[in-house]
């Protein structure tokens, strides 16, 4: 799966040009996340069609970066996110961003976006 990065100022109406230009080009979004980090926001997604969200950043001037994100399938309890981590960090793998995907009974589907995507989708194997 594809995560896109978007670096954005904190600042009114920047949320719905990103998604405006997306939808211009049909792209659903099966997961957002998005926080304020100072006067900037960043915001990750994962689109169900990565080319057309590369067309319709690339159209509408949004610079952005591309990621393979990690999907790993995780028991909804406690400590499972540190077990994530903990593996992560003893393979000298960077975390970058982590977010809901999916929810299913006792089952979270996580992305995991780090510096390494296909170590950490080794190690998470």
């Amino acid at each position: 799966m594809k995560d896109f990065s978007i670096k954005l100022a904190h600042r009114t109406g920047e949320l719905a040009r990103v998604t405006n230009a997306l939808s211009l080009y049909g792209v659903n979004l099966k997961s957002v996340a998005a926080m304020r980090l100072d006067d900037q926001a960043m915001l990750h997604l994962i689109p169900d069609n990565p080319e057309s969200t590369r067309s319709a950043l690339n159209a509408a001037n949004i610079p952005f970066d591309e990621t393979e994100a990690a999907i790993v399938l995780l028991e909804n309890r406690a400590g499972e996110l540190t077990g994530v981590a903990s593996k992560l960090s003893e393979a000298g793998i960077n975390l970058e961003a982590a977010y809901v995907i999916g929810v299913s009974d006792d089952l979270i589907e996580l992305a995991i976006v780090s510096d390494d995507a296909k170590k950490a989708k080794r190690v998470l194997e």
